[in-house]
């Protein structure tokens, strides 16, 4: 434990000294906050657009959101999430949505407003309160959970897609060089 706290004690002396000099510091809980946020809302975003509208409608069984519920839901819950961190909490209508058009506006609407969030984010706001429901969180803590639930949503999203033969944005990245799609290709 003591030599726990005497690496703390000397990160933290380097710091203070690096920043003293001027020198550039590490990237810190915000640019991670917003590494992490930003790679999930590309994938997001290339999903609903590269899902046909025909296959919004899709559930792969009865019990399950369509794909444009999916869409639907991670606007609704993205919007409050970060309106709540910009001000009165908003609540979105994307749940009552069908059509492909429509729900990608209210998905780019809830995105721009987390936008907003991370734009403002730092390292010494990253931990300030922020009342939340029945309690508080540290700002970084509802964007944490914000990216994660993202996250989920998306891995959701990718069975969907899969399911009707197209390649999940995330796979097609990192297999045809940055290029989405469908087909059978490497990745599938």
């Amino acid at each position: 434990m003591k030599k726990y706290f005497v690496a703390a004690i000397l990160a933290g002396a380097f710091s203070a000294s690096a920043f003293a000099q001027g020198m550039a510091l590490p990237p810190g809980i915000a640019a991670e906050a917003k590494q992490v946020y930003t790679a999930v809302k590309t994938n997001l975003i290339a999903a609903a657009n590269v899902m046909p509208e025909e296959n919004y409608s899709f559930a792969p069984v009865k019990e399950e959101m369509t794909f444009g519920g999916w869409v639907g839901h991670v606007a609704d819950s993205q919007l409050g999430v970060c309106s709540t961190l910009n001000g009165p909490t908003k609540r979105g209508d994307a749940a009552t949505k069908t059509s492909k058009a429509e729900l990608i506006a209210a998905l780019m609407a809830s995105f721009a407003e987390c936008d907003a969030v991370f734009n403002v984010l730092t390292d010494a706001n990253a931990t300030e309160l922020i009342a939340y429901g029945r309690g508080q969180n540290t700002r970084a803590g509802r964007l944490g959970y914000n990216s994660a639930h993202l996250q989920e949503c998306y891995g959701s999203m990718s069975v969907y897609m899969r399911l009707k033969g197209i390649v999940p944005p995330s796979t097609a990245a990192r297999t045809t060089g940055g290029r989405g799609g469908s087909g059978g290709g490497p990745g599938r």
